[in-house]
Formats: C-alpha cells, structure tokens, sequence
C-alpha cells in the first residue's frame, strides 16, 4: 500500500510517495509549471491531483478523467499537512465514479 504525503515546510512544498518525491507527471498534462498546491480549487492543485491518480491508478487515461472531480473532492480540502493512503484514494475515486454514474430510470 502507498502512503502519500504532503507538506508546506519553511523550505516550501513537498509532496512524496512512500517516502520520494512525487512525479509532477508533466508527461501526461501541463496544468501550471509551479509545481503542486493544494487547499483550493486551481491549476497547481489540478497538477497534485493527476500525479496522485496516475502514480496510483498507473493508468493515464483514468487518471486525466478524474482529475476534476478528484480535485474539487479531495485536494481542495487538504490541510497544510496531509496524508493519503491506497485504501484512501479507493475510497475517494469509488464514491467519485459512483457520484458520475447516470441514474437509471425506473419504471
């Protein structure tokens, strides 16, 4: 299981995974080339979330999907200092995928 973590230090952010440093993941999308954030709705936190679902998922496709609804839900909402396991982001990204399933009419 990884164990995800950030923190605003007097030195600036870190953000790593078990651990190292966390891949920005630049290859797959260029939201901000400030480096991550989190705490609010934007393009560095936009960057934080697609390095933790695709370092997670390890799939980009999925990762580039959820990286809106991941953000708003989950890194908008961290504290200065925060942590997130695996079992924490499959919770997150189960209840995300469960908010976009269309309702199905009854009859």
């Amino acid at each position: 299981m990884k164990k995800f973590c950030g923190d605003r230090t007097i030195d600036g952010i870190a953000v790593t995974v078990d651990g190292r440093p966390l891949d920005q993941r630049l290859d797959l999308c260029r939201y901000t080339a400030n480096g991550f954030e989190w705490s609010y709705e934007g393009d560095e936190p936009r960057q934080l979330s697609l390095a933790i679902l695709a370092e997670h998922l390890n799939d980009a496709v999925a990762a580039k999907a959820l990286v809106e609804p991941f953000m708003k839900a989950v890194v908008a909402n961290f504290g200065n200092e925060w942590e997130m396991s695996s079992d924490d982001i499959d919770a997150a990204v189960a209840v995300l995928k469960k908010d976009r399933t269309p309702a199905r009419a009854t009859s």
